[in-house]
C-alpha cells in the first residue's frame, strides 16, 4: 500500500498508540502524536485507520485478541498454574505502572463503559481474561496447589475484582510498586484456598 514504510505494521502502530495512551491519556491522543512515535507520517494513519475513532476501535480489537493469545503464553514460561497466574495477572497490569499511567488508562476505560463501539472489544478482554483465570485456577485444583472441591467460577471474578480494586487503591496510596500490590492481594485472596504443605 503506498504510504506504508515497510516493517511498520498495524500491531507496531497500536503498540504506540497504547503507549502515547499512557503518558497523556485518551483526550489528548492524536493520530499525529502516535505518528511521530513510529516515524510515520500522521496522513499514513489516516489511510490506514480513517480517524482517530478508528485507531482507538482498532486498539480495542487488537487487544481483545492478545487477551485470547497471552494466557498460552505465560503458561509455557511459568512451572505452576499459580505462578503463571500471578505472571498473568502483573502483566496485563504492567502499563498501568505510575498513578499518572493508570488515571490514563482508566480514562480510556471510561470511554470503553459509554462508547458502545468501544464497549464490545473491552467487554471480549474481560471474558478473556476471566476465561485464562479460571483455566489456570482449574488446572490448579487438579494439580493439588489448590483445595479439591475449591469453585473456581466465582474465585475467577475475584481475581478480576482483587485486580482492578488493587491498582486503584496503590494508585490513591502510592506505597511501593503496583506489581507489589497486586501480588500482595492476589496472595491475600488466593491463601485460604491453598491446598496444606504436605509434611516430610
Amino acid at each position: 500500500m503506498a504510504g506504508r514504510p515497510r516493517g511498520i505494521g498495524d500491531r507496531e502502530i497500536l503498540r504506540a498508540a497504547a503507549e502515547v495512551i499512557g503518558r497523556v491519556g485518551p483526550a489528548k491522543l492524536t493520530l499525529a502524536a502516535v505518528a511521530r512515535e513510529v516515524g510515520l507520517v500522521p496522513g499514513t494513519l489516516v489511510q490506514r485507520f480513517g480517524s482517530k475513532g478508528g485507531l482507538l476501535l482498532a486498539l480495542g480489537e487488537q487487544a481483545a485478541e492478545d487477551a485470547d493469545a497471552m494466557p498460552g503464553r505465560v503458561r509455557e514460561e511459568r512451572e505452576t498454574a499459580l505462578d503463571a497466574l500471578a505472571s498473568l495477572v502483573a502483566g496485563w497490569m504492567e502499563p498501568m505502572n505510575t498513578p499518572e499511567r493508570f488515571a490514563n488508562h482508566l480514562a480510556f476505560l471510561c470511554m470503553d463503559l459509554t462508547d458502545p463501539g468501544l464497549h464490545a472489544p473491552a467487554l471480549r478482554v474481560h471474558l478473556a481474561q476471566r476465561r485464562a483465570v479460571q483455566s489456570l485456577l482449574a488446572e490448579a485444583v487438579e494439580t493439588g496447589e489448590l483445595r479439591p472441591g475449591v469453585d473456581v467460577v466465582p474465585l475467577a471474578r475475584s481475581v478480576q475484582a482483587v485486580s482492578a480494586g488493587a491498582g486503584l487503591t496503590w494508585a490513591l496510596e502510592r506505597r511501593g510498586t503496583l506489581s507489589q500490590a497486586v501480588a500482595h492481594e492476589l496472595d491475600t485472596l488466593l491463601r485460604p484456598h491453598l491446598a496444606p504443605l504436605e509434611e516430610t
